[in-house]
């Protein structure tokens, strides 16, 4: 229940951050050209705070903290007094109305770069980009346990969050991608992912796990956590017991434990523990089994304790002045990113699954908040730059919408009728709400999983 109010509390203070800066955007440009404005809204519905302004501007919080809106003085919407006619928005310039609608979205692309300063100066931490397990497409590139990856293709990856988005991006265009890697010895070298040999089905949210590579803070430490009665360790080992070989080859996590069991065969193996600090060396012989999906392997019979987060070993951070480029680069990446997805979305290379709605923004504001302030500012950045995106898109109903209308008025020299703007508006709505019912669907499906 903590993590469902958590959920709300963050995701309101998230919306009402991103909406504020960006209708921000709009009060404060419309200002500078003498449009005058009626209210300031942060949500919609019902004003549960209302002040009104020496200008007669009203700011208000509304009740339902899903948007907000300016409103401003406009004979479309009602009579306006001869002498506020100058101070109406239709009577603007249509280059004055570019830029006031224009302003609300580069608001949230100015808020996305200083969140993003602030992520840098703080400093995010994280895990390096260590490799833990290979298997598989990783492992035909030869990719080795205990690689640090540098690099994917063009995009260097500092910490580990980087190289994940590098690679299942690459995943997802199934395209084959060079990875450069620095070596235990310290050697670098470069290996080619063949990512086009990825099955047409691969799920793009497992984009790891299809490719090859566990990383090294995910390994699972080779602690025995429990014991099947029967087994060949029952009896033999303890609960709490961490194995540190097996016939003498070192067991750096519990992944590596079932390969070695199967070198060992049917004879007896010594084990290497550790228990209550002291060294023990326990002989076992493995048992066959038989299962439907592996056939016949020789097992010991134990399970690993349930796993813990492990502490972070990196940190992303940089000083005041080396975090502005930081993060002008970072935005770039994270526009490019995003406005890719959003073509691979239109021409069906990425899973419609994608598409996520206020429930998992939800939980990643509130689990992005528990992760520490850096983290959440990352999430805000990432929030405010897709919504950035999402407004500008010529979608009648959002800003882009209005700016398609008005590079159209540019281009024919006179407004659209109303008709052609009604009928543009019922398009984007439907679009809208089109989008949205996918959002939810994905949200509670999720929640379902």
């Amino acid at each position: 229940m903590s993590n469902f109010f958590g959920s709300v509390w963050w995701m309101i203070v998230s919306l009402g951050v991103l909406v504020t800066f960006h209708e921000f955007g709009h009060f404060w440009v419309a200002r500078r050209f003498g449009v005058k404005v009626l209210r300031f809204s942060v949500g919609f519905g019902r004003p549960l705070w209302m002040r009104r302004g020496s200008d007669g501007t009203e700011f208000a919080i509304a009740a339902i903290p899903l948007g907000g809106y300016v409103k401003m003085l406009d004979e479309r919407e009602g009579e306006v007094a001869a002498a506020d006619l100058p101070q109406a928005f239709n009577r603007q310039s249509v280059g004055r109305r570019i830029l006031i609608v224009a302003a609300g979205p580069f608001a949230n692309l100015l808020l996305c770069v200083a969140l993003l300063w602030g992520m840098f100066v703080i400093g995010r931490p994280d895990y390096a980009p260590v490799i833990g397990h290979v298997e598989g497409i990783a492992a035909r590139a030869q990719l080795e346990a205990g690689d640090t990856i540098l690099a994917v293709g063009d995009r260097k990856t500092p910490t580990w969050s980087e190289a994940a988005l590098a690679l299942a991006t690459a995943a997802m265009d199934r395209e084959d991608v060079p990875v450069r890697v620095r070596s235990a010895g310290q050697q670098e070298s470069v290996h080619t992912l063949e990512l086009s040999s990825l099955p047409a089905g691969s799920d793009e949210q497992h984009a790891m796990q299809a490719v090859g590579l566990t990383p090294r803070h995910q390994l699972l430490k080779p602690v025995v956590g429990r014991i099947e009665p029967g087994s060949a360790a029952w009896g033999v080992l303890a609960e709490g017991d961490q194995i540190t070989a097996i016939d003498g080859r070192p067991v750096p996590s519990f992944d590596d434990i079932g390969p070695l069991v199967q070198q060992v065969g049917a004879r007896a193996a010594m084990i290497e523990v550790q228990r209550d600090g002291d060294r023990l060396a326990l002989e076992i012989t493995p048992r066959q089994r038989t299962d439907p999906q592996r056939g016949r392997y020789w097992a010991l019979g134990i399970g690993p304790q349930p796993g813990q987060a492990p502490a972070y070993d990196a940190r992303l951070q940089f000083g005041p002045v080396a975090a502005v480029p930081a993060a002008l680069e970072e935005t770039w990446k994270l526009g490019s990113d995003s406005v890719a997805m959003i073509g691979r979305l239109v021409s069906g290379h990425a899973s419609a699954g994608n598409v996520s709605g206020p429930i998992t923004i939800a939980r990643y504001a509130n689990a992005s908040a528990q992760l520490g302030p850096a983290w959440f500012l990352n999430f805000l950045a990432l929030m405010s730059l897709s919504l950035a995106i999402i407004n500008i898109l010529p979608i009648p109903v959002l800003d882009g919408g209005h700016l398609l209308y008005y590079l159209i008025e540019l281009a024919k020299g006179s407004p659209l009728s109303e008709r052609a703007m009604a009928a543009g508006q019922y398009i984007g709505l439907a679009l809208l709400a089109g989008l949205m019912g996918l959002a939810f669907y994905n949200d509670i499906l999720q929640l379902l999983r």
